[in-house]
């Protein structure tokens, strides 16, 4: 199947450059009647006895702006994710930089480990004083550093928890959950009330999902890979809503690759570790029934995700949303799909 296939006309002037006040006046697309709702309305829009899973990430300080020494020349290094004892980043200027350099970022020390490769290298980061633990260390990122936002976003946020998610805990994402930007504490205190329950996952989001697909044909694109964690809880929460007759309502795609990369066999069970799972249309889902999610960008494997769920009928579904004015990309509105029918032969 062509990339090609996978590609829209997305006009500028579409793509939001701000999140919307209050976050669950987003509008919402119902894709199955092509109705138009907000996200305030999803507590009505699900039924009882349905699940609605969310991606408790939160996003890394990654962007630091920092002084290499002694010179004292400007360096941005975004960091990318970790390794060991070492963490991975983009750096820029990267061409004056060599394994040894020294670059101070407020209270924080980086010491390139390694020559720059296509502007990423690897580095050690510790505290001014020496400290190395972890805890001391992600403090000082929190502190130094700035929340990165999408390459297609050219304003500066007022406020940086607009880019995290009400129920953001643990630090460890290079970019948001989007589609759980939109929920509230109010909309989740209305979910509970309609009988809906609430769980949680863990998928470490890297900068990689904002790349589009470079190859010609889909199957040929390497997909990257990404840590999660499906914890027990959530798996028994799971298998409870299904012996009950309800659905697992995925928030964000990327609820649906760890739900269904911890669906082994039909059966969901606890999962910590990588993925690289890749969901091509005639991909056979075991774990997701319905998806709440952005509007994603053309040619990317998050549009392509969304096409094996639904069908072709996203043509439409996107479509409507362009006729619509509907707000494209990681700060605009959102659309709910029901998953098509399993293809015959699918996997």
């Amino acid at each position: 199947m062509k990339t090609s296939s996978f590609v829209y006309d997305l006009p500028d002037r579409l793509i939001a450059q701000s999140p919307i006040e209050p976050r669950d006046s987003a509008r919402l697309l119902c894709a199955s009647d092509l109705t138009d709702w907000t996200v305030r309305d999803l507590p009505r829009l699900l039924r009882p006895g349905d699940l609605v899973v969310v991606n408790d990430t939160r996003v890394r300080a990654a962007r630091l702006i920092g002084r290499r020494e002694p010179t004292g020349g400007r360096v941005d290094l975004l960091l990318l994710g970790r390794r060991g004892d070492r963490w991975q980043a983009l750096a820029r200027p990267a061409r004056r930089l060599r394994a040894g350099s020294m670059v101070r970022v407020g209270r924080l020390m980086a010491r390139i480990e390694t020559d720059p490769v296509e502007g990423q290298v690897d580095l050690a980061l510790r505290t001014a004083s020496g400290e190395t633990e972890d805890q001391v260390v992600e403090r000082a990122i929190a502190d130094a550093g700035l929340v990165p936002l999408p390459p297609y976003i050219h304003r500066v946020l007022d406020d940086p928890e607009r880019y995290q998610t009400v129920f953001a805990a643990r630090v460890g994402s290079a970019a948001a959950p989007t589609a759980g930007l939109h929920l509230t504490a109010r909309t989740l205190d209305d979910l509970a009330e309609r009988g809906i329950g609430l769980a949680r996952i863990e998928l470490q989001i890297g900068l990689a999902t904002f790349r589009p697909i470079t190859t010609e044909q889909i199957a040929d694109h390497e997909m990257h890979s990404e840590w999660i964690d499906v914890p027990e809880a959530t798996v028994e929460r799971m298998m409870e809503t299904r012996r009950s007759g309800g659905r697992v309502v995925a928030v964000g795609t990327t609820v649906v690759r760890a739900l269904e990369t911890a669906c082994r066999n039909g059966r969901p069970a606890p999962y910590r570790g990588s993925t690289s799972l890749y969901i091509t249309p005639g991909y056979r889902f075991e774990a997701v029934d319905v998806l709440l999610t952005n509007f994603h960008m053309p040619g990317s494997s998050l549009l392509v995700l969304v096409a094996a769920f639904v069908g072709e009928s996203w043509r439409s579904v996107y479509e409507t949303a362009r006729n619509r004015g509907y707000r494209f990309l990681s700060f605009g509105d959102a659309m709910l799909l029901e998953r098509a029918p399993t293809p015959v032969g699918s996997r």
